[in-house]
């Protein structure tokens, strides 16, 4: 007769009978990680209700193991769907930290990848390359953003369904050593699933990304600037207002990205605006405001095309 599998819990002679899991969510340092998903992320509240209510699955899951009621690990495979620049990659590393302090993987890290990381060009080039990430990604989390490119059945000669049948075969073997984390676009992660339904069935978190508001936009381009040592004087922060709003009615319009690369082009017109206008030494808060004018040069505002030439000319000589 086959011996049972070994169980995590321990002998029954020295089960406890109780387990305090307020006690256990103290020790076990999930409540800095939660703390620092609020301070990194702005807004998100349903992304965060459901990264806390699977930090409380996993603490009960932990004290049933250790009253000898668990019997397997659960699933943690995850899809995290939204539009870009909505703080998945960044949700995805907070919970590889989540689930190392719990212990569900062994080291916490997480490997970032797409289509080309796993997928090959030719015959037998797909399964080393799928291979050698999920060799990385072991002890960790793996996760594949848009993932559905992985899938693409117009193309019969596309190597992307290797990749994904021993995908498949390593969540399911290996799911206690790694957890994989699908990311993209609603509609399409829903065909995806629909037309690879071992998928859908080895993810058990499905998540939603929502769009931040405005106000929330504004907050985080306040906050990008801060980490930068850079602020708005009160009229750049009312023209970055009016910016978010008309940049969110302009195609590829990416959220928080969308904002980054906005600030980034604010502050080249701040220094090509100081290095011409500057009639003197500059003290450093003049280095460090950006004013109406960095932000009203975009070409989301009307004339503002003009704008930037104009400066791309005069900065010409």
């Amino acid at each position: 007769m086959q011996d049972a599998p070994p169980s995590d819990a321990p002998p029954s002679e020295t089960r406890p009978t109780h387990v305090d899991l307020a006690h256990s969510f103290a020790e076990s340092g999930v409540a800095e990680v939660l703390a620092e998903l609020d301070r990194q992320l702005v807004g998100l509240a349903p992304v965060k209700a459901r990264i806390r209510e699977t930090a409380a699955l996993l603490l009960v899951d932990q004290a049933r193991r250790k009253l000898g009621l668990a019997t397997e690990t659960p699933t943690l495979h995850m899809s995290f769907t939204g539009n870009p620049g909505t703080g998945k990659t960044t949700v995805a590393l907070k919970m590889a930290a989540l689930l190392h302090r719990l212990g569900y993987v062994r080291k916490g890290h997480l490997v970032t990848v797409t289509r080309d990381d796993l997928v090959g060009q030719y015959i037998g080039h797909t399964a080393p390359k799928t291979k050698e990430v999920l060799k990385k990604a072991m002890g960790g989390v793996l996760f594949i953003d848009e993932a559905y490119y992985l899938y693409r059945p117009e193309n019969e000669r596309d190597y992307g369904q290797e990749a994904i049948e021993i995908l498949l075969q390593v969540m399911e073997n290996n799911r206690d050593d790694l957890v994989v984390i699908l990311a993209g676009y609603a509609d399409r992660m829903d065909r995806f699933f629909a037309s690879n339904p071992g998928f859908r069935s080895r993810i058990a978190h499905h998540i939603e990304f929502p769009d931040y508001s405005d106000d929330e936009l504004l907050v985080i381009a306040e906050g990008m600037l801060s980490t930068q040592n850079y602020a708005f004087d009160d009229p750049a922060r009312a023209a970055m207002a009016q910016y978010i709003t008309a940049r969110r009615d302009q195609p590829h319009f990416a959220n928080a990205r969308s904002i980054r690369n906005a600030l980034d082009r604010a502050r080249l017109r701040q220094a090509n605006r100081l290095f011409h206008e500057a009639k003197g030494p500059l003290d450093a808060a003049a280095l460090s405001t950006l004013t109406a004018p960095d932000i009203r040069a975009s070409r989301v505002f009307q004339g503002g095309l003009d704008v930037d030439r104009a400066n791309r000319q005069a900065a010409a000589g």
